[in-house]
């Protein structure tokens, strides 16, 4: 479209109402009606009907004479994450990752006794089993898994840990549950975990949990790789710092 279709098609006093809104977004306490009209740059009436309008529609609420945004914008996000996974946002941030060491960088929620693989960079194929977005594999052997119980409620991992089926997949296993739990209070502590050929044989992972603005665990991203190609000392010198970078970006991106 030409720069006189936009100017012709372009709604000033809707764009006016989102700066608004963005404005309230910076200010949870919220704002008086001047301080509003001052900090948008509009006349007292003018900020006066914005506010009114969202707070008829319930998007704002006013609490004696200040205005503040209202959970109701809760809503939309929701319905966008639920249209357009979290994920297909945050792949980038894993690619470049993926990129940096030419190994499969992935991404897994919590589902049960498993992780749930809910976005994957393929690396060089190193596993016998094919992974692909769902694929599911036992929390207890896999990096993301263990970052993922360490973020569970003290009775939610008790539970686990009490009634998991722990297999041995490898003779590397952890199977016995105070050893397995001592695992994941190091991968608690250390805030990354490391696991070493448990899951299968020449497969070496290391993860980083992904957490909301309230600190709660809510995914974990992980680089995983042939054994022969980096020892562990190497994972945590050299990639957990990239992990790292990445957990923060998308961090920042959606929950912050």
């Amino acid at each position: 479209m030409d720069d006189e279709g936009t100017t012709r098609d372009h709604v000033g006093s809707l764009e006016r109402g989102l700066a608004v809104m963005e404005i309230l977004a910076r200010h949870p306490a919220g704002l008086t009606l001047t301080e509003m009209a001052e900090e948008a740059g509009l006349t007292r009436a003018g900020a006066r009907r914005f506010l009114l309008t969202l707070t008829a529609t319930g998007y704002a609420r006013q609490s004696g004479r200040l205005f503040s945004l209202s959970p109701r914008l809760l809503t939309i996000v929701r319905t966008w994450l639920g249209g357009a996974s979290l994920w297909s946002f945050a792949t980038p941030i894993l690619r470049e990752v993926a990129g940096q060491f030419n190994e499969a960088c992935n991404a897994a929620v919590l589902s049960g006794e498993d992780v749930v693989y809910v976005a994957r960079i393929p690396g060089r194929r190193i596993l016998s089993v094919s992974l692909d977005v769902g694929t599911r594999l036992p929390a207890h052997c896999t990096s993301m898994g263990r970052v993922l119980l360490a973020g569970l409620a003290p009775d939610e991992l008790k539970a686990f840990l009490a009634e998991a089926r722990i297999e041995r997949r490898t003779p590397k296993t952890i199977t016995s549950r105070a050893a397995l739990s001592k695992a994941i209070d190091a991968a608690r502590a250390g805030g990354f975990a490391i696991v070493d050929e448990e899951l299968e044989l020449g497969l070496r992972s290391i993860a980083v949990p992904i957490c909301d603005r309230a600190g709660k665990t809510v995914a974990a991203i992980n680089v995983s790789t042939q054994s022969a190609r980096f020892s562990v000392e190497a994972m945590e010198r050299d990639v957990l710092p990239e992990l790292g970078k990445a957990k923060r970006r998308i961090e920042e991106f959606f929950f912050v």
